[in-house]
């Protein structure tokens, strides 16, 4: 059983309700040591004087806080001390607020509380219960290792959460931080009606366990492979940019796919290329506009004279087409072709 790695109250109006803080989350990521390249020499990180080069002890390092112009301001341990909150045991509530209101943005880092002893069990399910009935956020301050946060303590489905936020002064403008932003939304339009269709036909339930660190498990089996002495293949399949010219055919096509994806058909595009080849191919297993058996007819899996670069590499790792990470978009078409014609002969 995990330990609380902060206990106290929460407190609102009259109550108190004693409880423990635990993670919520983990971190999976792959840490790596240094080493010098060409050796097994570990690379150490020192604090160092960068005048005289030598190393300076943990405890003879003050801080400075930077004034501009090169100055600073040098504040000592002990100086800090004085004016930190303290060691809080109270999560103070002062507000409960409509919790659709709160932007994710200001959502910092989630939280189990949990009641701190059995006896407490009584009006720990009555506050999550309370919550939960009128879609409500308490919002507080507490204090932990030094420093104050703010908190909204929201219901989950067993369990209280506790959500870290930012402070209003801490989140940035994004009209200040980001350029390019569009001037104006569009109200009207096919592509409007089209983008809208296909998030429609995309949609479904929250199932976290559908999605998984993909890169990460690359990084493993990189690990692994060299371990192994094995080959390591890398590939890079960069995403052209969508012009508007050809935008709407864009969508188009991603909405036919989407609608094959929920009528229960697990390979999507793919199958419905192969129905299409049944019964609209020509001799030698080819349509009239030249696509192959592999490819699909209009409205499906998209011809190659018209598919962009991003979906002529998805058909090239289909057919597992070596070195198709450096290839053209003309080389690519043409390796995809061969090897679709490669398959009708061996069948």
């Amino acid at each position: 059983m995990a330990r609380a790695i902060w206990t106290g109250s929460i407190t609102f109006g009259l109550v108190s309700i004693p409880v423990g803080l635990f993670s919520a989350t983990e971190d999976h990521t792959i840490h790596f040591h240094q080493f010098e390249r060409g050796t097994a020499d570990r690379i150490r990180n020192q604090r160092v004087n960068e005048r005289t080069g030598e190393v300076v002890e943990y405890s003879d390092i003050v801080k400075g806080a930077d004034i501009g112009e090169g100055e600073h301001v040098i504040v000592e341990p002990d100086e800090l001390d004085a004016v930190a909150p303290g060691r809080s045991r109270s999560l103070e509530i002062l507000d409960f607020v409509d919790l659709r209101e709160i932007d994710p943005v200001y959502y910092q880092r989630t939280y189990w509380l949990g009641p701190a002893g059995e006896q407490n069990s009584g009006p720990y399910a009555l506050l999550l219960e309370a919550l939960r009935r009128t879609e409500r956020a308490a919002i507080g301050t507490f204090v932990m290792r030094g420093k104050e946060y703010l908190a909204a303590v929201r219901p989950a489905e067993k369990v209280l959460a506790m959500e870290t936020l930012y402070f209003a002064d801490e989140i940035r403008d994004p009209a200040e931080e980001v350029p390019n932003l569009p001037e104006k939304r569009p109200s009207k339009g096919r592509e409007l009606d089209m983008a809208t269709q296909l998030i429609e036909s995309m949609s479904g339930p929250w199932r976290p366990r559908n999605y998984r660190d993909a890169y990460q498990e690359r990084v493993q089996k990189l690990i692994e492979d060299k371990r192994a002495g094995r080959e390591i293949v890398t590939e890079a399949e960069p995403a052209e940019a969508t012009e508007m010219s050809g935008l709407l055919a864009a969508l188009e096509r991603s909405v036919a796919a989407a609608k094959g994806r929920t009528k229960g058909n697990s390979n999507g595009r793919a199958d419905k290329a192969d129905k299409t080849d049944k019964t609209g191919a020509g001799k030698n297993g080819a349509s009239k506009n030249g696509a192959s058996k592999g490819g699909a007819g209009r409205g499906k899996q998209p011809d190659l004279a018209d598919a962009n670069k991003t979906e002529l590499l998805k058909l090239a790792r289909k057919h597992d087409i070596p070195g198709r990470s450096s290839m053209s978009r003309e080389e690519l078409a043409e390796a995809i072709r061969a090897a679709e014609s490669s398959g009708r002969q061996a069948s």
